[in-house]
């Protein structure tokens, strides 16, 4: 069963520190808790949030007591894509660190009264999740994610009250006891394109309906919680041809538009489709930030041929950030999410790229199931084929479940 969540807060002066160490005396009691202030009511939390606890400013503390949250070949429904133990990798401790968020000292306006916590507990958001549906959608991070949360959630069921269903671009995990789903949907470019089948995607050009969303959209117009991403798909190509019709339709137009431009289209369809479709009392949206690669070890101060092929210990260079991560396209999406919110829309960007920077030595690498043969070539020169996008599990995208869990809970 998932352990608790570990987010805490710390700032640099005397109080802060006396603070810490409470909290770490805690910690190591197996009591990790969330700051929540017990006189802010509901709508000053929402409005305060970021000013409580940035949960996305921070550093990667070594803890071989209370992590991984659960073990690789006890999720049943584990991926052989992010199953790096099983694909033969020895070196573990990149399951064993959580995150502690920092916060800034002039945000500390007076001692927390700590009176309501919330533990990462699995049962509890099941509960919180009873009778509804949870939907990631988005490209294959976003499946990482979805994998993560099935594995954090299902030892919480007994094995004959849970199913995992795939049907096409839709994978169904389904709680049955609490009538409750956590679900993903394929769709890399949120919009339509010629890379929707979840299994025959990879083309030599690639092709959007930029303005067509409803084909994917439809399958989950009815979800209470809602977590996108689209980024890693975009950034292939410095161009995307976009087209105007029908793929069929011999009167099609299409047109190359610089990448940029392609992105902030797609992003301004989806952002239509949920100010006109999505429920303003029913349904939670986030979006996630841009997950980072680690295909360039020069950045890190390696030699040029290097990657994450056998790296086993995190960055340690505060504020350090990899030429993989594009502002500009978070700007494109935390604009957007902007003018949602202006809207009434229950909309949050979670901001998961620098403390995934941090992790050079979490991805997958040659620890993972190939879905092609290896050529000769590639098995003599092993950093040619590692993959130093995904993340193995348990691993980082649990942190980023942990931190979407503590919205769930202390900002609804």
């Amino acid at each position: 069963m998932a352990k608790t969540l570990i987010l805490r807060c710390s700032v640099n002066s005397l109080i802060t520190l006396l603070f810490a160490f409470v909290f770490v005396a805690v910690y190591l009691a197996g009591e990790r808790k969330l700051w929540v202030f017990e006189d802010e009511d509901q709508e000053t939390m929402q409005r305060n949030s970021s000013a409580r606890c940035n949960l996305f400013t921070g550093k990667w503390v070594f803890d071989n007591m209370s992590y991984p949250l659960y073990k690789e070949k006890e999720c049943t429904f584990m991926w052989d894509e992010f199953a790096c133990e099983m694909f033969g990798r020895k070196d573990l401790n990149y399951q064993r660190y959580w995150w502690w968020a920092a916060q800034p000292l002039s945000n500390l306006r007076r001692p927390p009264k700590a009176s309501l916590f919330r533990r990462f507990n699995a049962t509890a958001l099941l509960e919180k999740l009873r009778g509804k549906r949870m939907v990631f959608v988005g490209d294959s991070l976003n499946k990482n994610q979805w994998v993560s949360m099935v594995c954090l959630v299902e030892s919480a069921i007994p094995a004959p009250l849970k199913s995992l269903q795939l049907n096409g671009s839709f994978f169904k995990f389904k709680a049955i006891e609490y009538n409750a789903s956590i679900d993903f949907y394929w769709s890399p470019m949120l919009v339509e394109s010629n890379s929707d089948d979840p299994v025959t995607h990879r083309w030599p050009e690639r092709i959007v309906r930029i303005s067509e969303i409803e084909k994917h959209a439809r399958h989950w117009t009815n979800a209470d919680i809602l977590i996108f991403n689209s980024y890693l798909w975009w950034r292939q190509r410095h161009k995307m041809k976009l087209l105007w019709g029908s793929f069929e339709s011999p009167d099609r137009i299409t047109k190359e538009v610089e990448m940029l431009r392609s992105y902030e289209m797609a992003i301004k369809t989806w952002s239509d489709w949920l100010d006109i479709h999505v429920d303003r009392n029913r349904t939670r949206s986030f979006f996630m930030s841009m997950s980072p690669t680690h295909l360039l070890g020069q950045e890190w101060g390696m030699s040029q041929p290097d990657n994450c092929y056998n790296e086993t210990l995190p960055i340690t260079k505060e504020g350090y950030w990899g030429s993989g991560s594009d502002m500009r396209m978070m700007k494109i999406a935390e604009a957007a999410m902007d003018e949602l919110r202006a809207k009434g829309l229950k909309i949050e960007m979670l901001n998961i790229t620098q403390l995934s920077e941090y992790r050079k030595e979490s991805h997958p690498s040659i620890h993972k199931k190939q879905w092609t043969p290896l050529t000769e070539d590639q098995l003599s020169n092993p950093r040619s084929y590692s993959d130093c996008v995904h993340w193995c599990l348990p691993g980082v995208p649990d942190v980023w479940n942990e931190i979407l869990y503590a919205y769930i809970f202390n900002l609804t």
